[in-house]
């Protein structure tokens, strides 16, 4: 499988344990041989790294929702020219904690731009390449929203300025996430968050080798 390349993308509200999730995924590839690349969006990159400073800083809480949304696929275009077309094209698999699906759910939805701007937008910075496969780590909104204030207390101050957004955003990009996985069923597989870390891998490693069966 990994002499063709794979990219594989996790999703979900702030505070589902989607990174962790990730990174549990990656070492378990690694340790059945496979080379691994991780990445972040926004991020990954020297230049996405600088842009994601750009977008989390609460400082820059005046930023237009258009521009919030031109810089996050500045970065992912960034991402898709250094990390992830190279290394699936040299047969790695590549895994991003998020990607366009991030920003139909947070701008196309939370924001109402419209998923239609998204996808015009999605053509020209990642010019066709979408995940091989994403695995939606789902949690109720409640559990989002109380993981994400209990994160704030521990993080620094300029890295928060996405969390400090309403409920009634969040309701929002939660029906993205929903129409999202309604509308592209083959590729977007939600994996339910609750329970342990163990419990919710399970059901990761499950949905990826269901994946790799070719039986989604």
């Amino acid at each position: 499988m990994s002499r063709h390349g794979l990219f594989l993308t996790f999703e979900g509200l702030d505070g589902c344990g989607k990174t962790t999730q990730m990174r549990l995924l990656a070492a378990r590839l690694r340790q059945a041989g496979e080379d691994v690349i991780e990445t972040v969006e926004p991020g990954g990159t020297r230049i996405g790294g600088d842009i994601r400073r750009i977008l989390l800083d609460p400082a820059n809480g005046n930023m237009g929702s258009t521009a919030e949304m031109l810089l996050y696929f500045a970065a992912r275009a960034q991402n898709v020219d250094e990390i992830v077309n190279p290394a699936t094209a040299a047969g790695s698999i590549v895994i991003s904690d998020r990607w366009t699906d991030s920003t139909w759910a947070y701008q196309g939805f939370g924001r109402a731009l419209g998923v239609e701007l998204v996808r015009r937008l999605d053509e020209i910075a990642c010019r066709g390449r979408k995940p091989d496969l994403t695995l939606w780590v789902d949690i109720d909104l409640e559990t989002s929203l109380n993981r994400a204030k209990s994160r704030n207390a521990s993080v620094e101050a300029n890295d928060t300025r996405m969390d400090e957004q309403s409920r009634a955003f969040y309701e929002q990009v939660l029906e993205g996430y929903r129409r999202l996985a309604a509308e592209e069923p083959r590729r977007v597989i939600r994996v339910d968050g609750r329970g342990s870390v163990e419990e919710v891998f399970e059901r990761v490693w499950a949905a990826f080798e269901e994946y790799r069966s070719g039986d989604v």
